[in-house]
């Protein structure tokens, strides 16, 4: 009978921490799921909402500029406040916004609560990982839950267009967003039920100086690229913004150096690897978030293809970040992250420069070959990017180390669109402007292949 109650008591444990990773895990597939979902609805909120091409690349960013300019400080905030008050506001605030954006009469408010989405998405994800933390303090069990909360990354990814694709096909692109109800909705009841909160630090300073500046610089930074064409890229109001977006930087720098808690502690940069490792991240999400802005757009309104289809003709990228990073991790494993990231990055260049060739009725062989390479690229770049910088820095730095790096592919994600985005409407066809993306998104990716080879995980 004690034996019975024993197992029975073992068997409630290990469900209760299967549903408490269930929660947690949740909350970051909606941060990533709302990054993918939206870019098959895009060309059916222009036709709603209108405001062409600039108004999308609006809707995209306004959700990755909060979230990469806000992610360093989401973290030291789960550090003061407590992680699960900070993560169960993050749901909240997912939740609400994500109801609201279903029934927008206009862009501006869809643009608007694109960027609370951004404020709840940074939230959710360095509290997220910090409760797992302490929810799994044996090395092996931890390594375990990690393991799964990481493979969530891309099954997000890859579901994301599919799902879109079939929401805004049945239900219209509303639909999208009200898919986040149920998963924020099931996430705060298992957080509350079963999340333990974390200590809080109470008295650690915040660096408020520090997450102004970044968010201006990356915001004015983002407006110029994106408005250039429209204002012209002589004009005061452009000329305006890159300047304050110098000056922000120059500022944000200065209370980095100055503070005493400063968001990004700037003695990681002394690292070759680190520094390398920032720029890289920036360049493989350039590639990926510009790729998953311009094909949508191409598939539905140039090729006439509906959403859902066109979630299908984007699962060639999509579907080898869902398993190939388990590969990935066994190889750098063994062989180290440098080679595994060179190839990555030269998968990814090979196959955006494939898409050069592609045409309005191009055999759809040729761009998955290209969709494939490039999806194989960006599952062996991350992984091996990750390990690579977060082994550089003492196990002190890991955090800071971590935040950094996903706070510069989340910029990456965000100039991507941009750079991308002005190049497109800087051309009278889109086939062109097309073509002109694929060939300054490869020249990046290679560019990314050569800085891997020469300081990716060296002894310094």
């Amino acid at each position: 009978m004690e034996k019975a109650l024993q197992l029975q008591s073992n068997l409630t444990g290990k469900l209760a921490k299967m549903l408490l990773l269930l929660g947690l895990s949740l909350g970051y597939f909606m941060v990533l799921l709302d990054m993918t979902v939206v870019s098959v609805a895009l060309p059916a909120i222009r036709s709603e909402l209108g405001g062409g091409l600039s108004g999308l690349q609006w809707v995209v960013n306004a959700y990755t500029i909060v979230f990469a300019g806000l992610l360093l400080s989401m973290g030291s905030l789960a550090d003061k406040l407590g992680a699960k008050r900070v993560y169960a506001g993050g749901l909240v605030l997912f939740l609400g916004a994500s109801v609201l954006a279903a029934f927008v009469s206009s862009l501006g408010m869809l643009i608007g609560l694109r960027a609370i989405l951004g404020i709840g998405g940074a939230a959710l994800m360095p509290a997220s990982l910090s409760l797992l933390v302490h929810a799994y303090p044996e090395t092996a069990e931890r390594a375990r839950a990690l393991g799964i909360w990481a493979a969530v990354t891309g099954a997000a990814m890859a579901a994301g267009p599919v799902i879109g694709g079939l929401l805004v096909d049945s239900f219209g692109w509303r639909s999208i967003f009200l898919l986040n109800v149920p998963l924020a909705v099931i996430s705060l009841i298992l957080t509350f039920l079963l999340v333990k909160e974390t200590d809080r630090r109470a008295q650690r300073s915040f660096d408020i100086g520090g997450q102004m500046t970044a968010i201006v610089a990356i915001a004015a930074l983002s407006f110029g690229l994106m408005e250039g064409d429209s204002y012209g890229w002589s004009s005061p109001t452009i000329l305006m913004a890159f300047g304050v977006a110098l000056l922000s930087a120059i500022l944000f720098l200065i209370f980095e150096v100055k503070g005493e808690s400063p968001l990004l502690p700037l003695s990681l940069f002394k690292h070759a690897t680190v520094s390398a490792g920032m720029i890289a991240g920036m360049a493989i999400n350039i590639g990926l978030s510009g790729i998953l802005f311009i094909m949508p757009v191409f598939f539905q309104q140039v090729r006439g293809l509906s959403a859902h289809i066109t979630g299908l003709m984007l699962l060639p990228m999509m579907i080898p970040l869902a398993f190939n990073p388990i590969l990935t991790g066994r190889i750098v494993g063994r062989i180290g992250a440098r080679i595994p990231m060179t190839v990555g990055f030269c998968l990814g260049g090979v196959g955006t420069l494939l898409q050069v060739w592609t045409e309005v009725n191009t055999n759809y062989v040729i761009t998955m070959i290209g969709l494939l390479f490039i999806g194989f690229g960006v599952s062996f770049t991350i992984p091996s990017l990750m390990a690579a910088v977060i082994s550089s820095v003492p196990k002190e730095q890991t955090g800071a180390v971590s935040g950094a790096l996903n706070a510069s592919r989340q910029l990456g994600a965000t100039l991507g669109v941009a750079i991308l985005g002005s190049i497109l409407s800087s051309r009278t066809s889109f086939i062109d402007g097309m073509h002109l993306s694929f060939i300054v998104t490869t020249v990046i990716l290679f560019g990314g292949s050569s800085l891997s080879f020469v300081f990716m995980g060296r002894k310094e």
